[in-house]
């Protein structure tokens, strides 16, 4: 650690020095570092470094060896009576291949190689668990792949074995030179086909990508890639930490579509779920030795009361293994460049954001902070940039935890960025509950600018969240039922035409203002007409909602080819210039004329939200004198817009200080300028 750490009495935090507020919670900033420095010292004690303490995984579960050619199994399971592992292999004998115990709550037992049958590639198995409370077989803590039999539905580990390990050709891909700013499309990968079904890795690596690239998105998020049992979990409800769905295809079609997103100059991030675990014993860890704790607290403290899930105990060393194990596997299993951390304010406190309205810096630094949860979070971030300096981490945090996206040594947690939860809550309160006429531009300005000076966000208008069926995405809120029937190019309907405005200009002030990274939810860039709802019995089991019409999008008579049309010239714009890199600085705050106009990154945003005004010689002040012309305009008819503003004209300031412009500033129009 830093000498900062262990001389507090001589130079403040970073992070105090930044925010004052911090100053009184000095103290608990300064002794989450030395609790840090105190792990980390007793982990390069026993295993060298916290890399090697990471390697749980090449440990546990059923590992080859070649050298006496067969398998050996092990399993932590400290309070467990008796271990048994069953499968083809002996005919599901529960009684044919006992586990022997180490002194560490380890069990293990070696299986040769047999010339016929045997623990093959393909082969299925589980462990057969006995303890105080009965015997039961369960799945492997650290399996690899976990296959669902169609008739049962039940899930079984599978051995995976390929002749030919995945050849990647990425070797040259790095984080930094393709990602300077990152624009993320979020993705599942189940419902990214048109088809009413589940998809495949294969079917996205060829159909997706190529769109995501063609838009300009230079990351891939992916949802739901770690076993879940309940596909309509959207993969939150986690069993398997290491196991790639089966629903979507095998580890090397996983493989193949990262390394053709690295082929097309996108870095892939992995919406990883440690925040908690499905309480399933079938398919998952819970009470997996019988103890009623294990991996998770034991009683209530181990349940999380609004998402009926398991809660992990991270200041065991055991279960910070298996977690910084798993961040190991995936990054250098299958080449993820990144995580998003899922449900973190879960994780940072006790009370779990349950019903807490976060108003006061006490609230971060109390008896309800989870500690071993912010240690662990520490370790997690120390880890993944010490194997992978370039890799993103973004938190979903909605507490504003300070500190949390700032670097360890300066008194923070160590993640890149957090998502800017509350930009998508506002449009859709705003939406819901407010005229246009109505909207103030001053509240629009500040939720939109207002986060932590030195923590990046990733700004969006609208989620995975925003879709789920029981919410509306924006477009839905904006046209509702129109969306289905009056689309089409020549359909003057003036509901749409309102809406398609408004689309544009919430989700451009959002990229331009709201954040130093942006993310767009998969088919949200083309104003998706229906939420996700996967199948359920509430649905009779239909696939209906639980996919994406690309072929809207594709068709150039109706109105979503030019939403698409406008995502990839507004990501066009804002990445040529590199926008999020820069600061904002308002130039014009027009509350009457409802303008709004500003400048980020050298580019000058003009916004007129007002519902009929439209103004032939609006004048404002910019920083620099010279030539300007329009880089961008959502009025364009190609976006479909009525084009009312000459883009082809240049620009020349006059007037005071010769920093004078004058524009046709049209209704609900946006523009973006640039010196020319």
């Amino acid at each position: 650690m830093n000498s900062a750490a262990e001389t507090p009495e001589l130079f403040p935090l970073p992070l105090v020095q930044q925010d004052a507020w911090l100053a009184p919670f000095e103290p608990v900033l300064r002794a989450r570092q030395l609790r840090l420095a105190r792990r980390i010292s007793e982990i390069e004690a026993s295993y060298g470094s916290l890399a090697r303490f990471a390697t749980a995984h090449q440990r546990l579960g059923l590992q080859y060896d070649a050298r006496r050619r067969g398998h050996w199994f092990r399993e932590w399971a400290p309070q467990a009576q008796g271990l048994f592992l069953v499968g083809d292999f002996n005919f599901w004998n529960r009684e044919a291949t006992p586990l022997q115990r180490g002194a560490d709550g380890v069990w293990e037992v070696f299986v040769p190689d047999q010339p016929e049958g045997g623990l093959v590639h393909g082969s299925r198995y589980k462990v057969h668990v006995v303890t105080t409370k009965g015997a039961q077989d369960r799945l492997p803590a650290t399996l690899r792949r976990a296959v669902q039999n169609p008739q049962t539905h039940d899930f079984a580990a599978q051995v995976w074995r390929p002749d030919q390990p995945f050849a990647w050709t990425d070797q040259k891909f790095r984080v930094g030179n393709y990602v300077k700013e990152p624009f993320i499309y979020e993705a599942h990968v189940g419902m990214a086909t048109e088809e009413a079904k589940v998809g495949s890795y294969l079917e996205f690596a060829e159909q997706v990508l190529p769109r995501v690239q063609a838009l300009g998105y230079n990351c891939v998020q992916l949802m739901a890639v770690m076993e879940h049992p309940y596909y309509g979990s959207f993969g939150y409800h986690v069993a398997n930490f290491f196991a790639v769905s089966s629903r979507f295809g095998t580890p090397e079609e996983l493989k193949h579509l990262i390394n053709e997103a690295h082929r097309r100059g996108m870095a892939v991030l992995l919406d990883v779920v440690h925040s908690h675990a499905v309480k399933n014993e079938a398919e998952g860890l819970a009470d997996f030795d019988g103890s009623g704790g294990q991996y998770f607290h034991a009683g209530k403290r181990g349940e999380h009361p609004g998402w009926d899930s398991r809660l992990f105990d991270y200041g065991k060393p055991e279960v910070q293994q298996f977690l910084l194990s798993n961040l190991r596997y995936w990054l250098e299993e299958f080449h993820f460049d990144g995580f998003r951390f899922d449900g973190i304010t879960s994780m940072l406190y006790q009370h779990h954001g349950e019903g807490v309205a976060f108003s006061s810096y006490d609230q971060y630094f109390g008896p309800e902070a989870d500690e071993d949860a912010i240690l662990y979070l520490q370790l997690a971030s120390t880890l993944v940039k010490g194997l992978k300096r370039s890799a993103l981490l973004i938190a979903e945090d909605m507490s504003g935890m300070p500190g949390l996206c700032r670097p360890i040594a300066e008194g923070g947690i160590g993640f890149d960025y957090r998502l800017g939860m509350g930009i998508p809550d506002y449009w859709i309160k705003l939406l819901k509950h407010t005229r246009d006429e109505d909207w103030n531009l001053g509240e629009l300005w500040y939720t939109l600018t207002n986060r932590r000076a030195g923590e990046k966000t990733v700004a969006y208008a609208e989620s995975h969240d925003q879709a789920l069926v029981g919410d509306k995405t924006l477009s839905h809120w904006l046209m509702d039922a129109r969306l289905y029937s009056n689309m089409h190019r020549t359909d003057p309907d003036l509901v749409v035409e309102r809406g398609m405005a408004l689309h544009k200009l919430i989700r451009l002030i959002t990229l331009a203002l709201g954040g130093e990274a942006y993310l767009n939810f998969i088919g949200n860039e083309f104003g998706h007409p229906e939420w996700v709802d996967f199948p359920r019995a509430g649905n009779s089991w239909s696939y209906q909602h639980a996919r994406r019409q690309w072929s809207l999008a594709d068709n150039p008579d109706l109105k979503y080819s030019q939403l698409l049309a406008f995502d990839k010239a507004m990501v066009g714009v804002v990445k040529v210039g590199r926008v999020l890199s820069a600061s904002p600085r308002q130039l014009n705050l027009d509350p009457e004329n409802q303008v709004l106009i500003f400048e980020r990154g050298g580019l000058v945003f003009v916004f007129s939200f007002h519902v009929s005004r439209s103004i032939p010689d609006y004048r404002f002040l910019v920083s620099r004198p010279g030539g300007y012309r329009v880089v961008l305009t959502s009025d364009a008819v190609e976006f479909g817009g009525f084009s009312r503003v000459d883009d082809g004209i240049r620009y020349e300031t006059f007037g005071e200080q010769g920093r004078q412009l004058s524009l046709y500033v049209t209704n609900r129009t946006a523009l973006v300028l640039a010196r020319c």
